[in-house]
């Protein structure tokens, strides 16, 4: 059986970005334009709710949470901190968030 230890992969961390519905078709137009450190990422539709959440909307007021979008990332650690700070000076907003976990395992179903 073939392993999937990430000493072999090429990513080794897995960010997350949280964002405001309204910057979707902004941060994906970023994160192509940047390959040197993605190669691809997954948009989820979210809910965001509590501090930070930045209801904007009536509706959004009414129910208490904001639209949101998280993407996520698989990347290498080293691309973590020139694509955190390009995206703070493309963007500079307090309605993004992001974070990194460590990714113990990457591999396909083939």
């Amino acid at each position: 059986m073939e392993s999937n230890a990430n000493a072999n992969s090429e990513y080794d961390c897995a960010m997350m970005l949280a964002f405001p519905l309204a910057l979707e078709e902004q941060i994906i137009d970023f994160l192509l334009d940047h390959p040197q450190w993605v190669r691809g990422f997954s948009l989820i539709e979210a809910q965001g709710m509590g501090h930070g959440a930045g209801l904007r909307s009536a509706m959004e007021k009414v129910k208490g949470r904001a639209q949101r979008r998280l993407m996520n990332i698989l990347l290498r650690n080293e691309n973590v901190a020139p694509l955190v700070g390009a995206l703070r000076e493309e963007f500079h907003t307090p309605d993004m968030a992001y974070w990194v976990l460590p990714l113990l395992s990457f591999g396909r179903m083939i």
